[in-house]
């Protein structure tokens, strides 16, 4: 084996998916190729797994169906690469084994007791969130949690993608409600039975806002300019 060849090592785990590498690194049958973080990854850059790393793909690493994968993948990438970004030392890794879980309901708890965290002490205590905190969310965090929300829900989930459902409604918020199923008609769905908690929900059907203080806080998270900033980390 070539220095070059050292150099640039990739371990390789076959998965029937997409490939998800540059096609420069991924050559040969339509299999995802993990490439070793620690022998210089795709492009050398975490930052490329945050922006280019399939949902499915990130899924099926959490999730793995063999005994080998179930051995091979922990001791190999022990964080999937994603960095859990936070400039307020917030601890992401709960909110992520959750989504991993697929325990949607107990992962929608813990978005809004970590974002009450990062708003600070008063509201951890209430438990709910003004919306001028909001407002004050460093970027970093919210695409932290929209990002895990996103890859383990294969797109569906995440504060971005009810952005662009509200986007796509004219932000007429009546209309958002329906798309998403908080509401049937005139009635709000109400919490948690009748709530969907699988992936056969509507399309951004979470996380959750509270609405009974108005739409303030969610027109908050929706207009943050995390969603229009690119994801640091890499």
């Amino acid at each position: 084996m070539s220095r070059g060849d050292r150099e640039q090592r990739r371990i390789y785990i076959q998965i029937p998916l997409e490939p998800t590498c540059p096609p420069a690194l991924a050559p040969g049958p339509p299999t995802l190729k993990i490439c070793h973080e620690n022998a210089g990854g795709c492009n050398g850059s975490k930052a490329w797994w945050y922006n280019n790393f399939s949902p499915t793909a990130y899924n099926t690493l959490f999730n793995p169906s063999s005994s080998q994968a179930r051995e091979f993948i922990p001791n190999q990438l022990p964080t999937r690469s994603v960095p859990l970004l936070s400039d307020r030392h917030i601890d992401y890794t709960p909110l992520e084994q959750l989504l991993a879980q697929q325990d949607f309901q107990a992962a929608d708890r813990i978005t809004l007791q970590k974002m009450c965290e990062l708003a600070g002490p008063d509201a951890v205590q209430r438990k709910w969130l003004y919306f001028t905190e909001v407002e004050n969310f460093p970027i970093a965090d919210l695409q932290t949690i929209n990002t895990l929300w996103l890859l383990h829900s294969q797109g569906k989930f995440g504060f971005s993608v009810q952005r662009e459902i509200w986007l796509s409604t004219g932000k007429n918020w009546d209309k958002f409600w329906l798309k998403i199923g908080w509401k049937t008609g005139n009635t709000w769905t109400r919490y948690p039975n009748e709530f969907t908690w699988d992936l056969s929900a509507p399309r951004g059907h979470i996380p959750l806002s509270n609405q009974l203080r108005g739409v303030r806080v969610i027109a908050a998270l929706l207009n943050h300019p995390a969603w229009s900033s690119t994801p640091s980390g890499g």
